[in-house]
């Protein structure tokens, strides 16, 4: 055998060994890969659904990678993602949906809170990450091609398939098994799915004939005691995102209340270690996040692993931002209540249920005769009972804190004219200004409920010129203080509806102001103690319907006259839709052009907001 020979045996050996691997390579499976390295290796992001298109990677948001990791994990079978907004949790379960598409294919289920809104997802989210990602595109057909039987809510691929459905549609709940349920904002699902009961339930019991099922419930946080996602979140592991001091090296989870800042100028904001009190800016923040671990905080059943993390931890929000998101929410119970949900990723409770009258009593004061020089306008309710009317004229300072200026009771027949005609007296009073002059009633509500509608009816008939107004209670969570107007009722007028239960939380939450800050209630000196029970004669409290918390506002004595007067008086007030910086500045104006230079006052700083026990 000559050299030439030799060689040629040789490269044919190497061909058949180098042939024999790239077959092997063919045949044999993908490698295993966790959800976030799938997402590192495959993932591309969308234009339109991101601000940062392209490669997807987890270390641009460290946290997100314990978060997937965990439904990789055969040993979990429950992930509970009780979050923030703004952290990432859509694109996670982009990222859950696309492994399963790609890697270990299943048949999938998305929730989502309604029908419109899965549509939304699926055709905003879910079909550009589809089209982005080449691994992707390459397993499920386009759904305008002619055979590729894909839908809108409905999308077929070797293996399985995704189907997006409506919390609130028990037919679509209903359809179909499926090993991988999403759950995505669980806690604006609706009670029952039309009579079937719990959306989250009967979605669960799709995957109950899988042994390697997985269960994945997202959503931020609404209320205490009545959230879907915090009592899962409860019976899961707990799972905290621990970081590292730059200084002293203690590991701690971040809190709010470490958020500290100068002067009241939000832009100042740092975050203060717990341990040892060093300040981070954001860039020491977000680098102590990069490096940052899930630690368990709870034992939990070891089959659901529970994630908690709050917009502190985001990389794209700078402390500042969410300092002033606050100072704007705290003197707003409702915007307050977002904030704590959507910031903080957590539960809003109420600092308690009721307000001890005596706490009120004790803040009593004399202002004098005239007005104090803070009232900008003033406002009246008027509440209907059988015998009486009473009436609170309250006046108005810039900051929305008030003044109890007259509480009266005028006792009489509501069906006769004389009682109306006190009522016209009391209302047509005016206000003496130390610096304005004579102030008249701005604007009145009356309740048109109970036994005299339409009496309420004739009385306002010709006084809308005089601001005063024919109104409505309407109970129930989330209505607004005051509503569009309706002439639709037997008087022909305009019948306002005033969202009652939203207006006893704001005049609760400026009851409970303890120094004279934003919203905070003055009272005069000679307010009578049965005043007093009767402003804090209801409280809040949760009661079950078919199985499900919803909180209410119940009496604890039997008159409240004066809590529906102020309720009145302060939906008069948001009636009115005055920018009370405005009115302030205009005030101020008038003053000081009436005066000499020489005795004209310097501007008045605006007083700092009360922080609702956060700060």
């Amino acid at each position: 055998m000559n050299w030439s020979d030799t060689v040629d045996k040789q490269q044919t050996e190497k061909l058949r060994r180098r042939l024999s691997e790239v077959m092997a390579a063919s045949l044999a499976p993908p490698p295993k890969l966790t959800v976030s390295e799938w997402s590192d290796t495959y993932r591309q992001l969308s234009s339109e659904s991101s601000a940062e298109a392209g490669r997807w990677s987890t270390s641009r948001a460290e946290y997100q990678r314990g978060m997937m990791d965990a439904v990789s994990d055969p040993d979990i079978e429950t992930v509970v993602l009780m979050t923030a907004a703004q952290i990432g949790k859509t694109e996670l379960i982009n990222n859950v949906v696309g492994f399963h598409i790609h890697q270990d294919p299943a048949p999938i289920l998305v929730v989502q809170p309604t029908l419109e809104m899965a549509q939304t997802w699926s055709k905003d989210r879910l079909a550009p990450a589809i089209r982005d990602t080449p691994a992707l595109s390459d397993k499920i057909k386009d759904p305008r091609s002619r055979d590729s039987g894909n839908t809108t809510l409905h999308k077929v691929f070797a293996g399985g398939h995704v189907t997006a459905c409506g919390a609130n549609s028990p037919s679509s709940l209903a359809s179909r098994p499926c090993r991988l349920i999403l759950c995505d904002e669980v806690d604006r699902y609706p009670i029952s799915a039309g009579t079937e009961g719990d959306p989250v339930s009967l979605a669960k019991k799709r995957s109950a004939t899988f042994w390697n099922r997985k269960i994945i419930l997202v959503s931020t946080p609404t209320e205490k005691n009545a959230s879907r996602i915090e009592a899962a979140y409860g019976d899961s592991d707990q799972r905290k995102y621990f970081v590292k001091c730059k200084d002293c090296g203690e590991h701690q989870h971040l809190k709010w209340a470490q958020v500290h800042w100068q002067d009241k100028n939000p832009n100042t904001a740092e975050y203060a270690c717990e341990h040892c009190g060093s300040l981070w800016n954001d860039a020491d923040r977000w680098r102590s996040i990069r490096a940052g671990e899930w630690r368990k905080t709870a034992e939990g059943d070891g089959k659901t692993a529970g994630f908690h993390l709050s917009g502190l931890y985001s990389p794209w929000t700078p402390l500042a931002d969410i300092a002033r998101d606050f100072l704007q929410a705290k003197s707003d119970p409702m915007r307050l209540r977002t904030w704590i949900n959507t910031t903080l990723g957590e539960t809003f409770e109420e600092q308690g249920e009721g307000i001890d009258e005596y706490d009120l009593i004790s803040r009593r004061s004399d202002w004098g005769d005239d007005l104090p020089d803070d009232v900008l306008l003033i406002t009246c309710g008027v509440d209907i009972q059988d015998d009486r009317v009473a009436y609170e004229l309250v006046g108005w300072t810039r900051t929305e804190a008030s003044y109890s200026l007259e509480y009266r009771e005028i006792y009489g027949d509501p069906s006769t004219a004389q009682l109306w005609m006190d009522l016209d007296e009391a209302l047509s009073q005016t206000f003496t200004h130390p610096e304005r002059g004579e102030m008249a009633i701005r604007a009145t509500c009356i309740d048109s409920g109970g036994h005299f509608t339409q009496a309420v009816y004739n009385y306002v008939k010709n006084r809308a010129g005089k601001r005063v107004f024919a109104i409505k209670g309407i109970g129930g969570e989330g209505k607004p203080i005051i509503g569009r107007p309706s002439k639709n009722n037997i008087g022909k007028i305009n019948l306002f509806p005033v969202g009652t239960d939203t207006a006893k939380e704001l005049v609760y939450a400026r009851l409970k102001v303890n120094d004279e800050m934003d919203g905070y209630c003055h009272f005069p000196s000679d307010r009578s103690e049965e005043y007093f029970r009767m402003l804090t004669a209801e409280k809040k409290v949760v009661r079950y319907f078919k199985g499900r918390p919803r909180r209410e506002w119940v009496k604890i004595r039997t008159r409240n006259e004066a809590l529906d007067c102020r309720v009145y008086a302060t939906a008069a007030l948001a009636l009115l839709n005055i920018n009370m910086e405005a009115i302030a500045k205009k005030a101020q104006n008038s003053v000081q052009s009436s005066q000499p230079k020489h005795l004209r006052r310097p501007s008045v700083p605006r007083r700092s907001s009360f922080v609702h026990g956060y700060r």
